[in-house]
């Protein structure tokens, strides 16, 4: 008989959200509660670094103003490293938008933005 958890991580995909802020977190558990999806949550940068040397996931979900930097600088890094990950940017910032879709973000969503879009961005990208 094989072992559950293991069948159950091959049918979950892996998505990181790197954010700093507790609310949005709150708010991604609600949104992926009914999905195959396991989501596993940094606060930096940094740390994001250390999970993609262990993780490959789907989909990283990223912010932009970090307590170590900016989020639309790390995506040239995940890009070259890990061509195959999706990426949806978010930010408070739209001046943000060019330089994260330039650096290869597959979808940025500026805050505040609605579940609606969010919801079409995961679909679109996963």
């Amino acid at each position: 008989m094989p072992n559950t958890a293991t069948v159950k991580d091959k049918l979950e995909k892996k998505v990181l959200v790197v954010e700093d802020e507790g609310e949005m977190g709150l708010v991604l558990n609600m949104i992926f509660s009914d999905k195959q999806f396991q989501l596993d949550y940094v606060n930096t940068l940094l740390a994001a670094e250390e999970y993609l040397k262990q993780h490959e996931p789907s989909l990283i979900i990223l912010d932009n103003k970090l307590p170590d930097g900016f989020g639309v600088d790390f995506i040239s890094y995940i890009k070259k490293k890990h061509p195959a990950i999706k990426i949806i940017m978010i930010s408070g910032l739209a001046a943000a938008r060019d330089v994260a879709l330039e650096n290869g973000a597959d979808i940025f969503l500026e805050k505040p933005f609605s579940l609606e879009e969010f919801e079409k961005a995961i679909n679109q990208v996963l």
